[in-house]
């Protein structure tokens, strides 16, 4: 058995969980998110878990088996604590502002990218004297964050000389040496 899809999920307190054929709907204190389980693998939720077991032992299903499983697991974290990304944009002359669900990103092209932002996800854009703009989404679904963030980190990303670009907040990037002049 996979290690991930054997272990059941826990539904945290204050949240339902709910099958209706081949679709799962979690419902928390942040919103509601729904996922449909591929029709290999069976769910049953019972006793405030929710177990999952697969109809056979291909390598496709047995992968699956785990995936929904971990799918699941962060349904009911997103539901109840959230998800939240922090993004940098480092770079002489890079901004960002928000402007309501529209994120406006000034990143070293000869006009300004305006991004529309789901309404799932929350802007906040920070501009401190002295540091890097820093860019906040907060989200309950954490597949429409991440999917997010690494749309607005995909204008500009860091390069590996100057450090140069959007990038992560916690995300290191491998610097290089430059060229050595030939004496």
């Amino acid at each position: 058995m996979s290690r991930i899809g054997k272990n059941p999920v826990t539904i945290p307190e204050g949240v339902t969980a709910t099958l209706e054929g081949k679709i799962i709907t979690v419902k928390g204190k942040l919103g509601e998110l729904t996922q449909e389980i591929s029709s290999s693998i069976s769910v049953e939720i019972k006793d405030g878990l929710v177990s999952f077991s697969r109809i056979s032992d291909q390598k496709d299903i047995r992968s699956l088996h785990g995936l929904y499983r971990a799918l699941v697991q962060n349904m009911m974290v997103g539901v109840t604590v959230g998800y939240t990304k922090k993004l940098q944009f480092i770079g002489v002359g890079y901004r960002a502002a928000a402007n309501g669900q529209n994120l406006d990103i000034s990143a070293g092209f000869s006009h300004n990218i305006i991004i529309s932002i789901p309404a799932e996800v929350k802007l906040l854009a920070e501009t401190e004297k002295g540091k890097a703009p820093l860019v906040t989404l907060t989200s309950h679904d954490k597949q429409l964050l991440g999917a997010v963030a690494a749309k607005i980190r995909s204008f500009r990303p860091p390069e590996p000389y100057k450090g140069k670009g959007i990038r992560y907040v916690d995300e290191y990037v491998r610097r290089k040496a430059g060229k050595t002049s030939a004496s």
